[in-house]
């Protein structure tokens, strides 16, 4: 069982979607991972790993392992606007401070 935290960055962003289904989808997706049923993954860095969705927008949920059984969810959105919500998420690791020593051998 993996623990599954959420910035209220993240929270905020999910439920902005206005279309339910969607909405929906990508909260199930959730549920999977908190079952260790990451799906379709990607790492972007040594600490950054997006969660893929290939439908509507090409959803994408960016994320960091606190520990193998821990992550936090950081920010998400569509494949357009992708480079800015990467850039966004590195940022949200910064802050969380513990992973400075990471980040800075990336």
């Amino acid at each position: 069982m993996i623990t599954v935290l959420e910035t209220s960055i993240f929270r905020e962003w999910l439920a902005s979607i206005k279309d339910l289904a969607t909405r929906l989808r990508l909260a199930r997706r959730l549920e999977k991972a908190q079952r260790g049923n990451l799906g379709d993954i990607k790492q972007l860095a040594n600490f950054l790993y997006e969660m893929r969705e290939f439908f509507g927008a090409g959803w994408r949920m960016y994320y960091f392992h606190q520990d193998p059984l821990i992550i936090v969810m950081l920010n998400g959105g569509g494949k357009k606007f992708q480079a800015k919500d990467i850039k966004l998420a590195k940022a949200l690791v910064m802050e969380l401070g513990e992973f400075n020593e990471i980040i800075k051998k990336d």
